[in-house]
This record gives structure tokens, sequence and C-alpha cells, in this order.
């Protein structure tokens, strides 16, 4: 990115497929550290206010690092419609670690080569066990230069959460994996909605606790719009959806004007996406 530095807030929508309704909204900073820890938040959330969970969860790989598979898989029992970040593949013309066989009963990596690679059991840099094969099997090995050319032996990393990774990388090849590649990519149409047609490129709020305002007004705004035909909807109807009084619900929405998210009209209040709205009613997935 060019120029200079600026601060950002990302904008996190928990949504469900099948209904298109924004269960939650969360703001965080633009980094994905924050970006997935606010994505547990909105689920634990969801889950404890209205006791819905989702049965799977659809994200991009910056969702699919080992810990959150693991929160998803063995903690949450939520199967995870998730790439997998797998930094194992070799580029050298050498041997990956998808081309050994993992024994969980006996708890070793099997070589092309048939010897086996044990560990110490000795976690690494907080979150990997090292498999190490026998240096004398190593040394008489005709393999040795496609395995490993420049080490005595041969090691591999495993993370200690891989069972998660596996369970993700099995649903991967599933039919039903690739329905939520395609539901995904409907969802981005709120963003697109949020940035170009309402034009909240820009917050008007200041810190934290004011982008989440915001972006949780915006989400209602939308929501309410979508859920009427053609987009409309009255002032009622939105103080109904914030749980507000009339006269701030009608502050929201006349500052909503000014931002160009909503458009006054006699009587009514009109979203500047009615058409969007009416043609896009199904735009919807599990998070982003």
């Amino acid at each position: 990115m060019r120029g200079p530095a600026f601060f950002a807030y990302a904008d996190n929508y928990l949504i469900d497929v099948k209904f298109g309704i924004i269960m939650d909204v969360a703001a965080s900073r633009a980094i994905r550290q924050a970006e997935v820890g606010a994505a547990k938040t909105m689920i634990e959330r969801t889950e404890v206010r209205f006791g819905i969970k989702p049965a799977r969860l659809a994200a991009d790989t910056a969702y699919g690092s080992a810990p959150t598979l693991h929160w998803l898989v063995n903690d949450k029992q939520i199967a995870p419609h998730i790439p997998v970040i797998d930094k194992s593949k070799r580029e050298d013309g050498t041997f990956s670690r998808e081309d050994f066989t993992f024994d969980p009963e006996r708890d070793v990596y099997t070589c092309p080569a048939g010897r086996t690679l044990t560990t110490t059991r000795k976690i690494m840099d907080d979150d990997h066990l090292l498999y190490r094969a026998s240096k004398l099997d190593c040394d008489v090995c005709p393999s040795k230069m496609r395995c490993c050319p420049e080490e005595p032996a041969r090691k591999i990393p495993r993370n200690i959460y891989e069972d998660a990774r596996d369970v993700a990388r099995a649903l991967a090849r599933t039919e039903a994996f690739d329905q939520s590649r395609r539901d995904r990519k409907r969802v981005e149409m709120l963003f697109a909605h949020l940035k170009r047609i309402l034009k909240l490129d820009r917050l008007r709020l200041r810190g934290p606790r004011g982008a989440q305002d915001e972006f949780t007004l915006a989400a209602i705004a939308q929501a309410t719009a979508q859920a009427q035909p053609n987009g409309l909807f009255t002032a009622a109807l939105y103080r109904d959806a914030t749980g507000v009084g009339r006269s701030l619900a009608i502050e929201i929405l006349e500052f909503f004007d000014t931002l160009g998210i909503t458009q006054r009209m006699p009587g009514i209040a009109l979203s500047r996406s009615a058409v969007s709205w009416a043609r896009s009613s199904k735009a919807a997935l599990n998070t982003c």
C-alpha cells in the first residue's frame, strides 16, 4: 500500500446463510488476529443471546490457523469450511510433509522409504512437535538427496492441533465446502453495499466504541431495509429494530441521511439500495 499510514477498523459480520440474517456485528482493528478474535466473540455472543450456534462456519484463509480450527472443531463442534493455512509444501523438489504417513496410534511418521520418525513430545515454538528420523537410517537411504540433502537427518514439525487441521482438510474435499465457497462470494455484496452505496468508507464516530456503534446502526439499517418490500421502512420499524425511542430513531435516521445511508421521503425512510437489496436478498454467509 502506498501513501501515508492510517488507522483503520474492520467491520465483521456473522450472517445466517440460510435466511440471510445479520446475526451479530463487531468492530475490530484491521489485522488478522483481531478479526479472528471478533469472529469468536460474535459466535459466543450469538449463542448466549439467542441460543443459536452455527453448524458450519465459512470464512477465508485468514481464519485457517491451527488454534482457530482447534477452537471450532474441538471446543465449539462447528464444521470449519475454511482453507487451512499450510506452509509445509516444499518447492525445491524434496519430499514435503504430505509425502510422509502419520500413524496416530504409534505417534510416528513413516517416510517414503519405510523408515520411522519419532518425537520426544517436547513442544517447540509454542505449538509444534518435532519428529526426527535416525541419522543412521538417513545416511544409507537411497532417497536422501530427495529428502534431506543438506541435513544429517530428516525432521518434520507437526502442530499440536493437527487433528483439527485434518478435519478442515477433509471437509475441503466435500460438495458442502464447495457450496459454502460459492455462498461466501455473495456475502461480499454486503460489504460492497456498505462501502459503495452506503458510503461507509470513513467513520464519523471516534474510537472503538464509536466504530462499533456506527457499524451496528448501519447493519440494522441494512437488515431493516432487506426485510421490507423494495427496501422501504418507516421510522417506527427502525425504532422497533433498534429498541430505542422514536425520537432517537428519527435522529439516527437523519444522521444516516447526511451520510447517504438512507434517503428520507414523505412519511418513510428509503434505503438508497432498494433495488440492490431486492435483487440480493439471499446474499449472506456465516462470517467474513
